[in-house]
């Protein structure tokens, strides 16, 4: 198995993709990671202690996190991200990683690697943290703002796919993004997905409400990017409030000192619940390949779970079983 590393993306490269390569290479040594970037700045940090499972390809040039998406992957051919794609189209490697632009990361998908045949829009798929420590897929969160229903059913089923391959979750339970759980709430595509879902071969729940997104309703939940993106930074904002807010109030006397001290191991775990780094990195799914998309600030740690989910999604054959599913559907309509 080969996976390839966007080594130039994210807030902390190449360090943190370098660290998170070796740290991937001593765990699974029957998989090469294949770091793609600027020979000259990856190389020294291995200090010598590179081994047989890492491969360094070079990139001369990078897209920057303020690039034009669009104009960065048709203009930067020699770009990390672009030439990590164009391994991935080419069958070098198994599947890609990458923490940078993810608006690049979107176009390097369709331009470079090429959409699934049956999809009309890939879907951003990251996980949602919640109270049992599983999570909850949702998409699309940011790929793209607007959809229609039938893209919400490829949604559906492509995260219905993803969680039983790679999760192991026998028949997930998919559940609609919406203001309230009566089949006809919502806006005219909400109520115009209902039905549609109910008909798809996935195991449909109905409405579910961003407030019960935590609670975990659902294995799958599936909204336009516009609408789940607003719910992730809210989500995102509010567990940073919350942990500042417990800080201060934990280290504000001796005596919150000492409680803190007796919950802090609880609070631990429940701080590594909401981690990006635990859950490595989000699948962009409906990608003729196994594209997945590292958390910006992404440490090695990261790095490491995104290899892991990448070798999990490779093993169970994640895009084969996409394929088939989506060809099978066409083939009933």
């Amino acid at each position: 198995m080969r996976i390839a590393i966007d080594a130039m993306g994210g807030d902390h490269a190449p360090q943190a993709t370098v660290e998170g390569a070796l740290l991937a290479a001593a765990e699974w040594p029957d998989t090469t990671v294949v770091l793609v970037g600027d020979n000259a700045r990856i190389e020294p940090l291995f200090q010598g202690r590179k081994p047989a499972n890492v491969e360094v390809v070079h990139a001369s040039e990078v897209i920057e996190a303020d690039d034009e998406p669009v104009k960065a992957v048709r203009r930067k051919k020699d770009a990390s991200m672009v030439v990590a794609g164009r391994m991935l189209k080419e069958r070098a490697v198994d599947g890609m990683i990458s923490a940078g632009n993810t608006g690049a990361l979107m176009t390097a998908g369709l331009l470079v690697v090429g959409r699934m045949k049956g999809i009309e829009r890939p879907a951003l798929a990251p996980m949602l943290p919640s109270m049992d420590g599983e999570g909850v897929l949702a998409l699309d969160l940011g790929a793209n703002m607007d959809a229609t229903p039938e893209q919400l059913v490829q949604y559906a089923i492509m995260g219905s796919i993803y969680r039983s391959k790679v999760h192991g979750i026998r028949e997930p339970k998919v559940g609609l993004l919406n203001v309230g759980t009566e089949a006809m709430k919502g806006n005219e595509l909400t109520k115009a997905a209902y039905p549609l879902l109910e008909q798809a071969p996935v195991r449909f729940i109905g409405n579910v409400e961003s407030r019960d997104v935590l609670s975990k309703p659902c294995d799958v939940i599936v909204c336009d990017g516009f609408a789940g993106n607003i719910m992730l930074k809210s989500l995102e904002g509010a567990a940073s409030v919350i942990f500042s807010a417990l800080k201060a109030e934990f280290t504000r006397t001796w005596y919150t000192k000492l409680a803190a001290a007796t919950v802090k191991k609880g609070l631990g775990k429940f701080r590594n619940k909401m981690d990006y780094n635990e859950h490595g990195a989000a699948p962009l799914l409906g990608v003729d390949g196994l594209v997945l998309k590292s958390h910006g600030s992404s440490s090695a740690l990261a790095v490491k779970n995104a290899v892991r989910q990448a070798r999990i999604a490779v093993q169970s054959d994640l895009i084969g079983g996409i394929r088939a599913e989506i060809s099978n559907g066409s083939e009933r309509s």
